[in-house]
């Protein structure tokens, strides 16, 4: 029996080596990965500052150098290390907020992200307040006043001779 115990042992043991060494690899794909990824994000949340109004990894401008030293700072960050916030706040730093895709959440922009909602709701509101009223509003129609005899030949003359 102590045979068949070492040997479970041992195929235990090669099995626990197999699948760490499995997880060691994995968790290195993954990070690589990440790198990638991290690039394509970031490059896809800055606009290329040559003028094309692109976003930076878009940029088609041949020969575009202004991009390619664009691509070239954000590879540098990813490769210090850096996080995405500080790789996004350097950027803006050099090149100014228009550098950012879109604007961030804070201070005066997020009126640029509520305002248009909160326009169109308003004006949408405003709107149907006002068909409402228009479809309320009664305009006052003057009362039939009591025809004369002669009016009423002349009337019922008409009649008779316009029907078909």
């Amino acid at each position: 029996m102590r045979q068949v115990s070492g040997i479970l042992d041992r195929g235990l043991l090669r099995l626990w080596l197999q699948l760490s060494l499995a997880c060691l690899l994995l968790v290195f794909a993954v990070g690589a990965g990440d790198v990638s990824g991290r690039y394509n994000a970031l490059g896809h949340q800055m606009i290329c500052t040559c003028g094309c109004n692109q976003v930076l990894l878009e940029c088609n401008h041949v020969g575009c150098t202004v991009s390619t030293n664009m691509e070239g700072e954000l590879r540098a960050a990813l490769d210090r290390g850096d996080s995405d916030h500080v790789i996004l706040r350097d950027f803006v730093n050099k090149y100014g907020p228009t550098v950012l895709a879109a604007p961030t959440g804070t201070g005066f922009n997020r009126v640029a992200w509520i305002a248009p909602g909160i326009v169109f709701l308003l004006a949408t509101l405003g709107t149907a307040l006002l068909i409402r009223k228009w479809r309320l509003h009664t305009v006052a129609m003057p009362a039939e006043t009591a025809a004369d005899e002669k009016t009423a030949a002349i009337r019922a003359r008409i009649r008779r001779e316009t029907e078909i």
